[in-house]
């Protein structure tokens, strides 16, 4: 399979496992109000999503290297699409949520596949680059998504917006199934799966950078699960002033993403990063204080976050070029743990943000700078180890 083809496949599928996470965001008042629920409640289902998408990866993982990737991602693809079309069904709280989960354990196979197939055509530096094609899916998922998701919550409900997302990965499903891959050589798929996973944590030169990588993308999670209870309780934002927020933040993290494809091959990975993660860090700080000294002016709280969001998207791709290169096990298996690590952290940071919400801003400021923080440590020690 070439390289272009590759990208092509890999950006789209990312980008409609992203697009779960974000494009229900606005109609999320609506949806409360069907299922006689709280928004606060129906605010797990990010929480929920994000289990679903952490737990089986190494699974997917290992499958891949078993059975191949074509295989893999169509059985990833089948089951977010029914999982999409199954969800307008749900008339509790709690079949919402799980069907939230069957979700994102589809999206957690489609984000595994895109990883890994990017893996296995790239190397270095450039491997880098070609993972920033994947954060410009990401972010142009997070944008779109927001303002498509209140367009359609406002013209045709919220069970349209998971009608679409089901019958896009289907079709999506077909479009893979005539693409010609690569044949699994067997190579990597006589290797224990287990104890390679257990090699590649103990691994510092792997792990700091995947949990740079993870604190960075919490900041996001936390800000998504949280924000449309603080936009549109404390600020009186509506719906679609919500989903427009999504434009601003996917600019941030477009040019992010720009930067590092443009960039990383003349500044090195490391120096990229640490300039990234301090961006985290500035604009969480600066939320927090403007929710502490501001609180009614919503500017204060947006802004900072889409610098942060920028910082991100710095981080992002090179955290996981990074940990794949300091992986001590080749094939599929250190892309499937780190996004793993990722996403367990997103679970558990989203349903600390959901406990958290409220209509003040502070406690979810003060939860991105704690995580800021604790990326910034890890980079630091990650540029301690050695040079580019």
């Amino acid at each position: 399979m070439k390289s272009s083809t590759t990208l092509l496949i890999t950006c789209s599928t990312v980008f409609l496992a992203q697009l779960g996470m974000s494009i229900y965001l606005p109609a999320l008042p609506e949806i409360a109000r069907d299922l006689a629920s709280s928004a606060s409640q129906v605010s797990w289902g990010l929480a929920v999503y994000l289990i679903g998408m952490a737990l089986p990866m190494l699974f997917w993982g290992s499958l891949a290297e078993r059975i191949g990737r074509k295989t893999v991602l169509l059985s990833a693809l089948g089951i977010y699409g029914l999982g999409n079309l199954a969800l307008p069904a749900s008339t509790t709280l709690e079949s919402f949520l799980a069907l939230r989960l069957v979700q994102g354990i589809g999206a957690s196979g489609i984000s595994v596949m895109a990883r890994v197939l990017i893996r296995d055509s790239f190397r270095g530096d450039v491997l880098a680059k070609a993972l920033s094609w994947i954060s410009i899916s990401f972010v142009v998922a997070l944008g779109i998504g927001q303002y498509l998701g209140a367009i359609i919550q406002v013209s045709l409900r919220w069970p349209a917006i998971f009608y679409l997302l089901g019958s896009v990965s289907l079709l999506i499903g077909l479009i893979v199934a005539r693409v010609p891959f690569p044949v699994l050589t067997g190579e990597n798929s006589q290797s224990s799966d287990w104890p390679s996973y257990w090699r590649i944590l103990r691994h510092r030169d792997f792990l700091l950078p995947a949990l740079a990588g993870g604190l960075g993308y919490g900041v996001i999670v936390a800000f998504n699960t949280a924000a449309p209870l603080i936009l549109q309780g404390l600020f009186n934002w509506s719906a679609v002033e919500y989903g427009l927020l999504g434009w601003p933040i996917s600019a941030a993290y477009f040019f992010g993403a720009l930067a590092v494809n443009r960039f990383v091959l003349r500044t090195g990975q490391r120096w990229l990063m640490t300039a990234g993660v301090g961006l985290v860090l500035a604009g969480s700080a600066v939320m927090l204080l403007g929710s502490i000294a501001g609180t009614s002016i919503a500017l204060l709280f947006w802004l900072p976050y889409c610098f942060a969001v920028f910082g991100q998207s710095l981080n992002y791709p090179i955290s996981l070029s990074l940990a794949n290169d300091g992986s001590p096990v080749d094939g599929a298996y250190a892309m499937a743990l780190s996004g793993f690590i990722h996403q367990l952290m997103a679970a558990v940071i989203g349903g600390i943000a959901s406990l958290l919400a409220s209509q003040q801003a502070w406690p979810l400021s003060l939860l991105c700078t704690v995580l800021a923080v604790g990326a910034m440590v890890c980079v630091m020690l990650v540029s301690g180890r050695q040079p580019d």
